[in-house]
């Protein structure tokens, strides 16, 4: 864990350029995201879209006043489940000189609590087949593989 205090805060605009870096460095994700100034519009666009969203939060790590961290969460309601509503969590993302400190414990417990708060009854998230560290972490937290996703890319 580390010894410097971490704050969890929504994120803001101005986060936006250390957050496309966090993005970019992963290159485990395949999401082709790039630090290039030319995507910062996409970058951009998508994120006025979640901080429109009632139902979708986009929260940043802060260490002395620097981004070490990100994800997003984002409540669902469906008919199944007796109407109930669940929390995904999404773009988990530590910086990489920041890893094995606890800050994606402490990410990942701030999005349980959050949940429990809002009422959800299932808080779920997805990771990259081949990350097998993460899956471990995230087994650690309590969390059970239960499910096998399929995904189709579109564009």
């Amino acid at each position: 864990m580390t010894g410097l205090p971490i704050l969890i805060r929504t994120a803001r605009e101005d986060d936006l350029t250390a957050l496309v870096a966090l993005f970019a460095a992963d290159l485990v994700g395949g999401h082709g995201d790039t630090a290039a100034p030319d995507a910062f519009p996409d970058y951009l666009k998508a994120f006025r879209t979640i901080e429109a969203s009632f139902d979708q939060i986009l929260y940043v790590a802060e260490c002395e006043g620097e981004v070490v961290g990100t994800f997003q969460t984002m409540i669902t309601t469906s008919l199944t489940g007796r109407g109930s509503s669940s929390m995904i969590i999404e773009a988990v993302q530590t910086r990489s000189d920041m890893r094995g400190q606890g800050i994606g414990a402490l990410m990942i417990e701030f999005c349980i609590a959050e949940a429990m708060r809002r009422g959800v009854r299932l808080v779920q998230l997805t990771s990259n087949a081949v990350r097998k560290d993460a899956h471990r972490f995230y087994e650690r937290l309590g969390f059970k593989s239960s499910h096998l996703g399929f995904k189709m890319a579109l564009k």
